[in-house]
């Protein structure tokens, strides 16, 4: 038993030094693998904010491209809307003559 007593100390403290060692080493690989992850990131939010400039750009061309789509929508209804006043007032000046003729 006396021999126990002293044996398993020194084999716990081997067992702790392996560990600490263990765990230093995936310290350093873990700090090795942030840097890779962090360089990874950086290249990422550059890369969006390329596209962002190209994001932007498309936006613009798509609002100019909707309001000359409204423009051309209004005037071709007012166009419409002029012809068929026009048709309505031939019409109506139809109408008048025939009553003017008849009352004749």
């Amino acid at each position: 038993m006396e021999i126990l007593n002293d044996i398993l100390p020194i084999v716990l403290y081997f067992l702790g030094a392996a560990l600490l060692v263990v765990v230093i080493m995936l310290v350093v690989k873990l700090t090795y693998t942030v840097d890779k992850v962090n360089v990874l990131l950086d290249d990422i939010e550059s890369k969006s904010q390329s596209l962002n400039g190209l994001f932007n750009a498309i936006d613009s061309v798509s609002n100019t491209i909707t309001s000359t789509n409204a423009k051309i929508v209004e005037t071709f209804t007012k166009v419409i809307s002029k012809l068929l006043s026009m048709r309505k007032k031939k019409k109506e000046n139809k109408k008048m003559e025939e009553e003017i003729d008849e009352n004749e």
